[in-house]
């Protein structure tokens, strides 16, 4: 995976996602919505063979795009560690 910022101010980040596609940024989008502060929150490949995604965070101004992301990405990373060990545990 590769970041690569194409636009960003105060309460806006705009990020291509090299690498990755519909299953990450679709999860991540829907994560940025459960942040109070997050206003608009999205994603769209370009071209669905060879586009790069991009995914937009934008905050009310009460908190930092760039923050409000790795917190999204946080708390995805908390729920997929429990969805492994809950498979660990079920599917011996």
């Amino acid at each position: 995976m590769e970041l690569k910022v194409l636009e960003e101010d105060k309460s806006r980040l705009l990020l291509q996602i090299k690498g990755e596609d519909h299953i990450l940024c679709n999860v991540l989008k829907d994560e940025l919505w459960n942040d109070k502060n997050i206003k608009a929150s999205a994603f769209r490949i370009k071209h669905p063979l060879v586009g790069i995604p991009e995914i937009l965070s934008e905050t009310n101004g009460k908190e930092d795009p760039r923050k409000a992301l790795i917190n999204a990405a946080k708390r995805l990373e908390k729920e997929f560690e429990k969805c492994a060990e809950i498979a660990k545990k079920e599917l011996k």
